[in-house]
Protein backbone atom coordinates (compact mmCIF):
# COMPACT_ATOMS: atom_id res chain seq x y z
CA UNK A 1 0.00 0.00 0.00
CA UNK A 2 1.39 3.41 -1.02
CA UNK A 3 2.13 5.86 1.79
CA UNK A 4 1.41 9.45 0.73
CA UNK A 5 2.58 10.98 4.00
CA UNK A 6 5.54 13.35 3.68
CA UNK A 7 8.55 14.34 5.78
CA UNK A 8 11.36 16.88 5.61
CA UNK A 9 13.98 14.17 6.08
CA UNK A 10 16.06 13.55 2.94
CA UNK A 11 15.19 10.64 0.71
CA UNK A 12 18.87 9.69 0.51
CA UNK A 13 20.84 10.27 3.69
CA UNK A 14 24.15 9.43 1.98
CA UNK A 15 23.78 12.41 -0.37
CA UNK A 16 22.97 14.68 2.55
CA UNK A 17 25.97 13.35 4.44
CA UNK A 18 28.29 14.07 1.52
CA UNK A 19 26.95 17.60 1.15
CA UNK A 20 27.26 18.22 4.90
CA UNK A 21 30.89 17.09 4.76
CA UNK A 22 31.47 19.53 1.88
CA UNK A 23 29.90 22.35 3.91
CA UNK A 24 32.22 21.63 6.85
CA UNK A 25 35.26 21.50 4.58
CA UNK A 26 34.27 24.81 3.00
CA UNK A 27 33.59 26.35 6.41
CA UNK A 28 37.02 25.40 7.69
CA UNK A 29 38.62 26.90 4.58
CA UNK A 30 36.46 30.03 4.87
CA UNK A 31 37.83 30.73 8.35
CA UNK A 32 41.38 29.55 7.62
CA UNK A 33 41.63 31.94 4.65
CA UNK A 34 39.88 34.89 6.29
CA UNK A 35 43.04 37.03 6.44
CA UNK A 36 43.47 36.74 2.67
CA UNK A 37 40.08 38.25 1.86
CA UNK A 38 38.83 41.84 2.01
CA UNK A 39 37.22 42.62 5.34
CA UNK A 40 34.02 43.74 3.60
CA UNK A 41 32.82 43.80 -0.01
CA UNK A 42 29.93 45.81 -1.42
CA UNK A 43 27.18 43.67 -2.95
CA UNK A 44 26.65 44.09 -6.70
CA UNK A 45 23.20 45.09 -7.88
CA UNK A 46 22.67 41.59 -9.26
CA UNK A 47 23.10 40.08 -5.80
CA UNK A 48 20.68 42.56 -4.26
CA UNK A 49 18.16 41.71 -6.96
CA UNK A 50 18.65 38.00 -6.32
CA UNK A 51 17.42 38.43 -2.75
CA UNK A 52 14.22 40.11 -3.89
CA UNK A 53 12.80 37.13 -5.78
CA UNK A 54 9.37 35.70 -4.80
CA UNK A 55 8.96 32.93 -2.25
CA UNK A 56 9.71 29.49 -3.75
CA UNK A 57 6.74 27.21 -4.25
CA UNK A 58 8.52 24.23 -5.73
CA UNK A 59 11.52 22.43 -4.18
CA UNK A 60 15.17 23.06 -5.12
CA UNK A 61 17.88 20.44 -4.62
CA UNK A 62 19.88 21.22 -1.48
CA UNK A 63 23.12 21.23 -3.43
CA UNK A 64 21.76 24.04 -5.60
CA UNK A 65 20.62 25.94 -2.50
CA UNK A 66 24.11 25.66 -1.06
CA UNK A 67 25.71 26.80 -4.32
CA UNK A 68 23.42 29.83 -4.19
CA UNK A 69 24.72 30.73 -0.72
CA UNK A 70 28.36 30.22 -1.70
CA UNK A 71 27.89 32.62 -4.58
CA UNK A 72 25.57 35.22 -3.11
CA UNK A 73 25.98 35.19 0.67
CA UNK A 74 29.45 34.17 1.85
CA UNK A 75 31.39 36.80 -0.15
CA UNK A 76 29.21 39.62 1.21
CA UNK A 77 29.08 39.05 4.95
CA UNK A 78 29.60 41.71 7.61
CA UNK A 79 33.23 40.64 7.95
CA UNK A 80 33.36 40.66 11.73
CA UNK A 81 35.32 37.38 11.82
CA UNK A 82 38.16 39.16 9.96
CA UNK A 83 41.20 40.21 12.03
CA UNK A 84 40.86 43.83 10.88
CA UNK A 85 37.20 44.24 11.80
CA UNK A 86 36.99 46.75 14.67
CA UNK A 87 33.67 48.45 13.95
CA UNK A 88 31.03 49.14 16.58
CA UNK A 89 31.51 46.28 19.05
CA UNK A 90 31.19 42.92 17.34
CA UNK A 91 32.35 39.48 18.36
CA UNK A 92 34.70 37.62 16.01
CA UNK A 93 33.23 34.17 16.72
CA UNK A 94 35.12 30.89 16.85
CA UNK A 95 34.86 27.64 14.93
CA UNK A 96 34.11 25.49 17.97
CA UNK A 97 31.17 27.74 18.77
CA UNK A 98 29.91 27.32 15.22
CA UNK A 99 30.02 23.55 15.67
CA UNK A 100 28.11 24.03 18.91
CA UNK A 101 25.37 25.88 17.06
CA UNK A 102 25.15 23.04 14.55
CA UNK A 103 24.93 20.39 17.26
CA UNK A 104 22.37 22.46 19.17
CA UNK A 105 20.21 22.59 16.06
CA UNK A 106 20.62 18.85 15.54
CA UNK A 107 19.59 18.23 19.15
CA UNK A 108 16.63 20.54 18.57
CA UNK A 109 15.77 21.09 22.24
CA UNK A 110 13.54 23.96 23.28
CA UNK A 111 15.29 25.47 26.28
CA UNK A 112 12.12 26.85 27.83
CA UNK A 113 12.69 24.08 30.31
CA UNK A 114 12.55 20.39 30.79
CA UNK A 115 14.36 17.47 32.35
CA UNK A 116 17.05 17.29 29.66
CA UNK A 117 20.84 17.41 29.36
CA UNK A 118 20.48 20.56 27.25
CA UNK A 119 18.77 22.32 30.18
CA UNK A 120 21.56 21.15 32.48
CA UNK A 121 24.17 22.64 30.12
CA UNK A 122 22.24 25.92 30.02
CA UNK A 123 22.17 26.01 33.83
CA UNK A 124 25.85 25.08 34.07
CA UNK A 125 26.88 27.94 31.77
CA UNK A 126 24.99 30.41 33.96
CA UNK A 127 26.65 28.85 37.03
CA UNK A 128 30.07 29.28 35.42
CA UNK A 129 29.34 32.95 34.77
CA UNK A 130 28.27 33.42 38.38
CA UNK A 131 31.59 31.88 39.44
CA UNK A 132 33.62 34.07 37.07
CA UNK A 133 31.84 37.25 38.23
CA UNK A 134 32.19 36.41 41.94
CA UNK A 135 28.46 35.91 42.49
CA UNK A 136 27.24 33.45 45.14
CA UNK A 137 26.18 29.97 44.06
CA UNK A 138 22.57 30.64 45.12
CA UNK A 139 22.28 33.65 42.81
CA UNK A 140 20.21 33.43 39.65
CA UNK A 141 20.62 34.18 35.97
CA UNK A 142 19.47 33.44 32.48
CA UNK A 143 20.88 33.41 28.98
CA UNK A 144 19.46 35.96 26.56
CA UNK A 145 19.85 36.99 22.94
CA UNK A 146 22.30 39.74 23.88
CA UNK A 147 23.00 42.70 26.11
CA UNK A 148 19.88 44.67 25.26
CA UNK A 149 17.65 41.80 26.39
CA UNK A 150 19.86 41.11 29.41
CA UNK A 151 19.47 44.71 30.55
CA UNK A 152 15.72 44.63 29.89
CA UNK A 153 15.38 41.52 32.08
CA UNK A 154 17.32 43.24 34.87
CA UNK A 155 15.32 46.46 34.69
CA UNK A 156 12.06 44.52 34.80
CA UNK A 157 13.17 42.91 38.05
CA UNK A 158 14.16 46.31 39.43
CA UNK A 159 10.85 47.90 38.45
CA UNK A 160 8.87 45.15 40.16
CA UNK A 161 11.10 45.18 43.26
CA UNK A 162 10.94 48.97 43.70
CA UNK A 163 7.40 49.68 42.48
CA UNK A 164 5.83 49.87 45.93
CA UNK A 165 2.87 47.77 44.71
CA UNK A 166 2.34 44.39 43.10
CA UNK A 167 3.03 45.80 39.67
CA UNK A 168 2.33 42.49 37.94
CA UNK A 169 -1.22 42.57 39.25
CA UNK A 170 -1.89 46.32 39.40
CA UNK A 171 0.27 47.75 36.62
CA UNK A 172 2.50 50.81 36.65
CA UNK A 173 -0.47 53.18 37.03
CA UNK A 174 -0.82 51.99 40.64
CA UNK A 175 2.73 52.91 41.61
CA UNK A 176 2.72 55.52 44.41
CA UNK A 177 5.91 57.23 43.15
CA UNK A 178 7.72 57.52 39.86
CA UNK A 179 10.99 55.59 39.73
CA UNK A 180 14.37 56.92 38.72
CA UNK A 181 17.26 55.01 37.17
CA UNK A 182 20.70 56.68 37.10
CA UNK A 183 23.49 56.14 34.59
CA UNK A 184 26.37 58.11 33.14
CA UNK A 185 25.83 60.27 30.08
CA UNK A 186 27.76 57.56 28.20
CA UNK A 187 25.11 54.91 28.88
CA UNK A 188 24.05 52.60 26.04
CA UNK A 189 20.78 53.51 24.33
CA UNK A 190 19.26 50.10 25.17
CA UNK A 191 18.62 51.31 28.73
CA UNK A 192 16.32 54.12 27.62
CA UNK A 193 14.59 51.71 25.27
CA UNK A 194 14.11 49.26 28.16
CA UNK A 195 12.57 51.89 30.43
CA UNK A 196 10.26 53.03 27.65
CA UNK A 197 9.24 49.42 27.03
CA UNK A 198 8.51 48.94 30.73
CA UNK A 199 6.14 51.90 30.71
CA UNK A 200 8.39 54.06 32.89
CA UNK A 201 9.28 56.45 30.09
CA UNK A 202 12.52 58.02 28.94
CA UNK A 203 12.34 60.55 31.79
CA UNK A 204 12.87 57.71 34.26
CA UNK A 205 16.52 57.68 33.16
CA UNK A 206 18.73 60.35 34.71
CA UNK A 207 21.99 60.73 32.80
CA UNK A 208 24.71 61.83 35.21
CA UNK A 209 27.65 63.96 34.08
CA UNK A 210 31.05 62.33 33.58
CA UNK A 211 34.66 63.28 34.26
CA UNK A 212 37.55 63.71 31.83
CA UNK A 213 37.74 59.91 31.40
CA UNK A 214 33.96 59.69 30.77
CA UNK A 215 33.34 57.95 34.12
CA UNK A 216 30.23 58.75 36.10
CA UNK A 217 30.83 61.73 38.38
CA UNK A 218 30.18 60.37 41.88
CA UNK A 219 29.29 63.68 43.62
CA UNK A 220 26.94 64.48 40.72
CA UNK A 221 25.25 61.10 41.23
CA UNK A 222 24.76 61.79 44.93
CA UNK A 223 23.28 65.21 44.19
CA UNK A 224 20.86 63.74 41.66
CA UNK A 225 19.67 61.10 44.14
CA UNK A 226 19.14 63.70 46.86
CA UNK A 227 17.25 66.04 44.52
CA UNK A 228 14.92 63.25 43.38
CA UNK A 229 14.14 62.16 46.93
CA UNK A 230 13.26 65.76 47.80
CA UNK A 231 11.00 65.96 44.75
CA UNK A 232 9.08 62.79 45.67
CA UNK A 233 10.77 60.59 43.05
CA UNK A 234 12.00 57.18 44.22
CA UNK A 235 15.63 56.34 43.36
CA UNK A 236 15.41 52.76 42.12
CA UNK A 237 18.62 51.75 40.37
CA UNK A 238 22.09 52.96 39.48
CA UNK A 239 23.35 51.53 36.19
CA UNK A 240 27.14 51.43 36.31
CA UNK A 241 28.93 51.01 33.01
CA UNK A 242 31.84 48.59 32.86
CA UNK A 243 33.11 49.62 29.45
CA UNK A 244 31.10 52.28 27.63
CA UNK A 245 30.32 51.78 23.97
CA UNK A 246 31.74 55.10 22.87
CA UNK A 247 35.16 55.04 24.50
CA UNK A 248 35.39 52.00 26.79
CA UNK A 249 35.03 54.10 29.95
CA UNK A 250 34.76 52.22 33.25
CA UNK A 251 32.72 53.66 36.11
CA UNK A 252 33.98 53.40 39.70
CA UNK A 253 32.05 50.27 40.65
CA UNK A 254 33.08 50.20 44.31
CA UNK A 255 32.07 53.81 44.91
CA UNK A 256 28.71 53.25 43.22
CA UNK A 257 28.15 50.03 45.18
CA UNK A 258 28.69 51.93 48.44
CA UNK A 259 26.16 54.59 47.48
CA UNK A 260 23.58 51.99 46.49
CA UNK A 261 24.03 50.10 49.76
CA UNK A 262 23.66 53.30 51.79
CA UNK A 263 20.64 54.58 49.84
CA UNK A 264 18.83 51.22 49.39
CA UNK A 265 19.14 51.43 45.60
CA UNK A 266 19.55 48.50 43.23
CA UNK A 267 23.11 48.29 41.84
CA UNK A 268 23.13 47.10 38.22
CA UNK A 269 26.27 46.79 36.09
CA UNK A 270 26.07 46.95 32.33
CA UNK A 271 29.09 44.76 31.69
CA UNK A 272 28.29 43.87 28.10
CA UNK A 273 31.64 45.26 26.98
CA UNK A 274 33.93 44.96 29.99
CA UNK A 275 32.57 42.52 32.58
CA UNK A 276 34.74 39.65 31.38
CA UNK A 277 37.84 41.76 32.04
CA UNK A 278 37.46 40.18 35.48
CA UNK A 279 39.06 37.00 34.05
CA UNK A 280 41.98 38.90 32.43
CA UNK A 281 45.05 38.41 34.65
CA UNK A 282 46.69 41.79 33.89
CA UNK A 283 43.59 43.97 33.85
CA UNK A 284 41.06 42.40 36.25
CA UNK A 285 41.38 45.37 38.62
CA UNK A 286 39.67 47.59 36.04
CA UNK A 287 36.32 46.07 37.06
CA UNK A 288 37.01 45.81 40.77
CA UNK A 289 33.69 45.78 42.64
CA UNK A 290 31.62 44.10 39.94
CA UNK A 291 31.02 41.22 42.37
CA UNK A 292 29.05 43.63 44.58
CA UNK A 293 26.34 44.20 41.99
CA UNK A 294 22.72 43.17 42.42
CA UNK A 295 22.64 42.29 38.73
CA UNK A 296 25.07 42.19 35.81
CA UNK A 297 24.44 42.14 32.06
CA UNK A 298 27.03 40.14 30.09
CA UNK A 299 27.67 39.57 26.39
CA UNK A 300 29.54 36.29 25.69
CA UNK A 301 29.30 37.08 21.97
CA UNK A 302 31.72 39.94 22.52
CA UNK A 303 34.86 39.16 24.54
CA UNK A 304 34.24 35.42 24.88
CA UNK A 305 34.00 35.25 21.07
CA UNK A 306 30.81 33.19 21.08
CA UNK A 307 29.10 33.24 17.67
CA UNK A 308 26.05 35.47 17.64
CA UNK A 309 23.83 35.54 19.52
CA UNK A 310 24.55 35.04 23.23
CA UNK A 311 23.86 37.30 26.21
CA UNK A 312 23.35 36.71 29.92
CA UNK A 313 22.02 38.44 33.00
CA UNK A 314 23.02 37.48 36.53
CA UNK A 315 20.77 38.37 39.48
CA UNK A 316 21.86 38.14 43.10
CA UNK A 317 18.31 37.74 44.47
CA UNK A 318 17.08 34.53 42.85
CA UNK A 319 13.63 34.78 44.41
CA UNK A 320 13.07 38.29 43.04
CA UNK A 321 14.15 37.06 39.64
CA UNK A 322 11.74 34.11 39.74
CA UNK A 323 8.81 36.17 41.03
CA UNK A 324 9.21 38.67 38.19
CA UNK A 325 8.71 36.18 35.38
CA UNK A 326 7.18 32.94 36.68
CA UNK A 327 3.92 32.06 34.92
CA UNK A 328 2.34 28.81 33.77
CA UNK A 329 -0.79 28.10 31.81
CA UNK A 330 -2.91 25.02 32.37
CA UNK A 331 -1.13 23.42 29.43
CA UNK A 332 2.26 23.68 31.15
CA UNK A 333 2.06 22.31 34.68
CA UNK A 334 5.31 21.40 36.40
CA UNK A 335 5.81 17.88 37.72
CA UNK A 336 8.23 16.23 40.12
CA UNK A 337 8.89 13.44 37.62
CA UNK A 338 9.03 13.02 33.87
CA UNK A 339 10.10 15.41 31.12
CA UNK A 340 8.73 18.59 32.70
CA UNK A 341 10.31 18.05 36.12
CA UNK A 342 12.88 20.39 37.61
CA UNK A 343 13.74 24.05 37.12
CA UNK A 344 11.78 25.69 34.30
CA UNK A 345 14.17 28.08 32.54
CA UNK A 346 11.42 30.20 30.99
CA UNK A 347 10.46 31.33 34.51
CA UNK A 348 13.48 33.67 34.43
CA UNK A 349 12.86 35.73 31.33
CA UNK A 350 10.45 36.77 28.59
CA UNK A 351 10.85 33.84 26.20
CA UNK A 352 8.98 30.57 26.52
CA UNK A 353 10.62 29.23 23.36
CA UNK A 354 14.37 29.45 23.88
CA UNK A 355 17.12 28.21 21.61
CA UNK A 356 20.00 26.07 22.87
CA UNK A 357 22.54 28.92 22.75
CA UNK A 358 24.33 27.58 25.81
CA UNK A 359 26.04 24.79 23.90
CA UNK A 360 28.33 27.01 21.81
CA UNK A 361 29.42 28.83 24.98
CA UNK A 362 29.89 25.57 26.88
CA UNK A 363 31.98 23.93 24.16
CA UNK A 364 34.26 26.94 23.68
CA UNK A 365 34.81 27.37 27.42
CA UNK A 366 35.53 23.66 27.84
CA UNK A 367 37.97 23.64 24.92
CA UNK A 368 39.89 26.82 25.79
CA UNK A 369 39.41 27.41 29.50
CA UNK A 370 38.70 30.84 30.92
CA UNK A 371 42.40 31.48 31.61
CA UNK A 372 43.21 31.56 27.88
CA UNK A 373 40.15 33.68 27.16
CA UNK A 374 41.33 36.08 29.84
CA UNK A 375 44.78 36.31 28.22
CA UNK A 376 43.13 37.17 24.91
CA UNK A 377 41.33 40.06 26.63
CA UNK A 378 44.67 41.29 27.95
CA UNK A 379 46.07 40.94 24.44
CA UNK A 380 43.33 43.16 22.95
CA UNK A 381 43.84 45.80 25.64
CA UNK A 382 47.58 45.81 24.90
CA UNK A 383 46.83 46.17 21.18
CA UNK A 384 44.65 49.21 21.89
CA UNK A 385 47.52 50.72 23.86
CA UNK A 386 49.85 49.97 20.93
CA UNK A 387 47.53 51.79 18.52
CA UNK A 388 47.30 54.68 20.97
CA UNK A 389 51.11 54.94 20.91
CA UNK A 390 51.12 55.05 17.11
CA UNK A 391 48.47 57.78 17.05
CA UNK A 392 50.25 59.91 19.65
CA UNK A 393 53.51 59.62 17.70
CA UNK A 394 52.06 61.18 14.53
CA UNK A 395 51.41 64.97 14.66
CA UNK A 396 48.82 64.67 11.87
CA UNK A 397 46.58 62.62 14.17
CA UNK A 398 44.62 63.56 17.29
CA UNK A 399 43.62 61.19 20.07
CA UNK A 400 40.07 62.21 20.99
CA UNK A 401 39.51 60.18 24.19
CA UNK A 402 41.62 58.39 26.80
CA UNK A 403 42.29 54.73 26.03
CA UNK A 404 41.17 53.10 29.26
CA UNK A 405 40.14 49.74 27.82
CA UNK A 406 40.24 48.53 24.22
CA UNK A 407 38.63 51.35 22.23
CA UNK A 408 40.74 53.97 20.44
CA UNK A 409 39.04 57.15 19.23
CA UNK A 410 41.18 59.34 16.98
CA UNK A 411 41.03 61.49 13.87
CA UNK A 412 43.19 62.92 11.13
CA UNK A 413 43.61 66.68 11.62
CA UNK A 414 46.91 67.85 10.05
CA UNK A 415 46.33 71.43 11.12
CA UNK A 416 42.65 71.66 10.14
CA UNK A 417 40.55 73.35 12.84
CA UNK A 418 37.12 73.60 11.21
CA UNK A 419 34.93 70.91 12.82
CA UNK A 420 32.63 70.50 9.83
CA UNK A 421 35.62 69.94 7.53
CA UNK A 422 37.17 67.48 9.98
CA UNK A 423 33.92 65.52 10.20
CA UNK A 424 33.60 65.32 6.41
CA UNK A 425 37.27 64.39 5.96
CA UNK A 426 37.34 61.65 8.57
CA UNK A 427 34.02 60.22 7.42
CA UNK A 428 35.42 59.94 3.91
CA UNK A 429 38.58 58.29 5.24
CA UNK A 430 36.49 55.73 7.12
CA UNK A 431 34.31 54.97 4.10
CA UNK A 432 37.27 54.53 1.77
CA UNK A 433 39.01 52.21 4.25
CA UNK A 434 35.84 50.11 4.48
CA UNK A 435 35.12 50.12 0.75
CA UNK A 436 38.67 49.05 -0.07
CA UNK A 437 38.22 46.05 2.25
CA UNK A 438 41.30 47.09 4.24
CA UNK A 439 39.65 47.30 7.65
CA UNK A 440 36.37 48.22 9.31
CA UNK A 441 36.55 50.99 11.87
CA UNK A 442 33.36 52.83 12.76
CA UNK A 443 32.86 56.46 13.70
CA UNK A 444 31.44 58.36 16.64
CA UNK A 445 31.37 61.81 18.23
CA UNK A 446 33.19 62.41 21.50
CA UNK A 447 32.87 65.78 23.26
CA UNK A 448 31.72 67.35 20.01
CA UNK A 449 34.58 65.89 17.97
CA UNK A 450 33.71 63.48 15.19
CA UNK A 451 36.33 60.72 14.92
CA UNK A 452 37.25 57.22 13.86
CA UNK A 453 36.58 54.55 16.46
CA UNK A 454 38.55 51.30 16.65
CA UNK A 455 37.13 48.68 19.07
CA UNK A 456 39.62 45.83 19.36
CA UNK A 457 37.90 42.73 20.72
CA UNK A 458 39.04 40.32 18.03
CA UNK A 459 41.11 37.24 18.88
CA UNK A 460 42.58 37.20 15.35
CA UNK A 461 43.99 40.74 15.44
CA UNK A 462 47.77 41.24 15.44
CA UNK A 463 49.85 44.38 15.86
CA UNK A 464 50.82 44.29 12.18
CA UNK A 465 47.12 44.57 11.33
CA UNK A 466 47.07 47.86 13.23
CA UNK A 467 50.24 49.00 11.44
CA UNK A 468 48.65 48.29 8.06
CA UNK A 469 45.41 50.01 9.02
CA UNK A 470 47.07 53.22 10.20
CA UNK A 471 49.37 53.41 7.20
CA UNK A 472 46.32 53.11 4.92
CA UNK A 473 44.44 55.76 6.90
CA UNK A 474 47.36 58.14 6.40
CA UNK A 475 47.75 57.26 2.72
CA UNK A 476 44.07 57.93 2.03
CA UNK A 477 44.06 61.06 4.18
CA UNK A 478 47.07 62.55 2.42
CA UNK A 479 45.26 62.20 -0.90
CA UNK A 480 42.18 63.96 0.46
CA UNK A 481 43.35 66.58 2.92
CA UNK A 482 43.95 69.49 0.53
CA UNK A 483 40.31 69.36 -0.55
CA UNK A 484 39.16 69.97 3.04
CA UNK A 485 41.43 72.85 4.03
CA UNK A 486 39.75 76.22 4.45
Amino acid sequence: MKNDEETLDPGDWSLSRDLAHQMVDDAVQHIADVRDRPVWTEMPDAVRAHFKTPAPGAPTPLGDVYDDLRKNMLPYSMGNIHPRFWGWYMGSGNFTGALGDFLAAVDGSNLGGGNTAAAMIDTQVVDWFKELMGFPANASGTLTSGGSMANLVAHTIVRNAKAGVDVRAEGIAAMPQPLRFYASDQVHSCHQKALETLGLGAKALCEVATDDHFRMDIPALERAIAADRAAGIKPACVIATAGSTNTGALDDLRAIAAICAREDIWFHVDGCIGAFVRIAPKNAALVDGIDLADSIALDPHKWLHTPFEAGCVLVRDAQRHFETFEMHGEYLQLQTRGLIAGKFLADYGFELSRGFKALKIWMSLKENGFEKLGRLIDQNIAQAQYLETLVRADPRLELVAPVDLNIVCFRFVDGITDEAALKALNTEIMLQVQEAGIAVPSDTTVSGKHCLRVAINNHRTRNDDLDLFLSEVLRIANGLVDSYRG
